[in-house]
């Protein structure tokens, strides 16, 4: 009677115990609230390890970037198990399985040399946090209260984790708005005049490298620049900037495609950039690059905020550069002509000599008393032998220019000349050319020499180009026209708005040597007309209706296609 009068107060201390362990396991949340996964963690083993009694608690957390797993373990004083705490992921590995995913939740397991019951609770759902082990070699772990405990601790952690997951993500994004937001305040602040004013060092670096500020709401046409953008237009400070302001300041010649870029980006809503000039009151020219981010406000109104350099400097360097690379080039073509001749001298004037050398003996031969004849008959043979080799020597010279099938692959004459243009437009934007294309959509392909027709668009190209060098009373206007010609032909002009030339002049322009530059050599538009004949078409140049020249080429289509059609 005793014993059983005993029974329920035991009873009643283990319940009161359970109580007290479960809420101590339910207040965890409220100590590592906040808290990173590796202090959940640590709080959960020391609390784990200390309510249970236990022989081993491990944790394995999974990360959720896919980098090696973090290994927890509270092991208890025996020697074997602190020599070995660092293995003991791998020992688990061996005893439950390689995928914690799927371990038991109870085994009987060998760690070292005692029989322990390992319990394995997983962490979130199927285990996608991690996993939980705790390990005992009493005979009656896991009791239904340990369960208990295990189970509960094993989900508040799992809640705990996956709220400390969502604070760092939370925290990352966070931090993330934060640059963001920090970014565009820095984006907007550039553009704000009052604080670029009270800002001193940005008002310095923008007078030193002659670049300024500026935002424009496209839709409104409202407009705000730094101090800067007033001195590269040589206007009072005080002056409301406005797009008219800007006009009024522009080279005649830029005004066009001034209000052109301005009508395109107020519908395309992009990043551009943009050359221009401004002519000054004292008639100097600026020349001025800018580059402009297209963005949004916090009403969602479109906003350009960019900066204007003054390039002047650089473009009159450029130009300069130019100057000296085209002389270069000349001077290279000169050199180059000069040892071609003395190359052509060379060759004609070996057999030559052996010719005059056997004429001369000849007449010797025959003038001896008596004559040799048998002599002047083998220097006359010898003459006849260098003969030959001179007639040789200027065969191959006329090969380099003769008329030949050109046959070697199908070109569409609007993507070579795309090409041309990608090549050229530094160039043509250099010289402050507009450049106009109007390419047909159905042209028919030709069969030609890819490279050699090229050279001869981008001759043309060039010679429109330096033909407009000196205009500045106009628009430097340059088109380049594709389309089908009568008959079996494929038709490219390129017209300019240049000096043109008489019309009695046309046909001297192709020939060799004839040039109207004062740096020309005049074999550019001769070596064209060689190319395009060589292809069975034919090179021609008029004279505009207005100012300018058109120089034009036509090519037949394939030549299977042209005997079909014209038997």
């Amino acid at each position: 009677m005793p014993a059983q009068a005993e029974h329920p107060a035991d009873e009643i201390r283990r319940l009161r115990r359970c109580i007290s362990d479960l809420v101590s396991v339910l207040a965890l949340p409220a100590i590592w609230r906040g808290g990173e996964p590796v202090q959940i963690v640590r709080a959960l083993l020391d609390t784990l390890f200390a309510m249970l009694r236990l022989d081993l608690v491990y944790v394995r957390l999974n990360d959720p970037a896919g980098k090696p797993p973090i290994e927890m373990v509270r092991v208890d004083r025996s020697p074997e198990l602190m020599a070995r705490q660092d293995e003991i992921g791998k020992l688990l590995d061996h005893c439950l399985g390689p995928d914690p995913r799927q371990w038991v939740p109870l085994v009987p397991g060998r760690i070292d040399e005692g029989d322990m019951s390992i319990v394995s609770l997983q962490l979130g759902m199927q285990g996608d946090i991690g996993v939980i082990v705790a390990g005992s070699q009493r005979a009656d772990f896991p009791s239904q209260t340990e369960r208990l405990l295990l189970s509960v601790a094993a989900n508040q952690t799992a809640l705990g984790l996956q709220e400390a997951r969502l604070l760092g993500e939370q925290k990352r994004v966070a931090g993330e708005l934060d640059q963001r937001v920090a970014l565009r305040t820095r984006e907007l602040a550039a553009t704000n005049e009052k604080l670029r004013r009270s800002e001193a060092f940005l008002a310095e670096a923008q007078r030193l490298s002659s670049t300024g500020a500026f935002y424009w709401y496209a839709a409104t046409g409202e407009i705000a620049w730094s101090a800067e953008v007033y001195r590269i237009f040589g206007l009072d400070p005080e002056t409301p900037a406005t797009l008219d302001l800007i006009v009024s300041r522009l080279h005649p010649e830029d005004v066009a495609a001034f209000q052109e870029m301005l009508v395109r980006q107020r519908r395309e809503s992009r990043d551009f950039e943009h050359d221009h000039r401004l002519l000054m009151p004292d008639g100097s020219v600026k020349y001025l690059h800018e580059v402009c981010h297209a963005t949004h406000d916090p009403e969602g109104e479109l906003v350009y905020i960019g900066a204007v350099q003054d390039v002047s400097q650089r473009r009159l360097s450029e130009e300069a550069l130019a100057k000296m690379q085209s002389e270069l080039a000349h001077v290279a073509r000169v050199t180059t002509l000069g040892v071609m001749t003395a190359s052509i001298a060379h060759e004609v004037n070996q057999p030559l000599s052996g010719i005059i050398t056997n004429a001369s003996t000849c007449l010797r031969m025959l003038a001896a008393d008596p004559p040799n004849v048998d002599g002047a008959l083998e220097t006359a043979r010898r003459t006849i032998r260098d003969g030959h080799r001179a007639s040789d020597v200027i065969t191959r010279l006329r090969s380099l220019f003769a008329r030949k099938e050109t046959a070697t692959e199908s070109v569409d004459l609007n993507e070579a000349a795309r090409e041309v243009i990608a090549l050229s437009l530094s160039n043509l934007q250099r010289n402050r050319v507009m450049l106009r294309t109007e390419l047909a959509d159905d042209l028919p392909t030709v069969t030609g020499d890819r490279v050699q027709l090229q050279q001869v668009i981008l001759n043309l190209l060039v010679n429109a180009s330096d033909a407009m060098s000196e205009v500045e009373d106009r628009a430097r206007q340059l088109e380049i026209r594709t389309a089908r010609d009568e008959g079996n032909g494929v038709r490219l002009a390129v017209q300019d708005a240049g000096a043109g030339f008489a019309p009695q002049g046309a046909d001297k322009l192709f020939e060799p040597f004839y040039t109207t530059k004062s740096g020309g050599m005049g074999i550019g538009l001769w070596v064209s007309r060689s190319i395009v004949e060589s292809h069975h078409g034919r090179l021609w140049a008029a004279a505009n209706d207005g100012p300018g020249a058109t120089f034009s080429f036509s090519i037949p289509r394939r030549p299977a296609e042209a005997a079909t059609k014209n038997p």
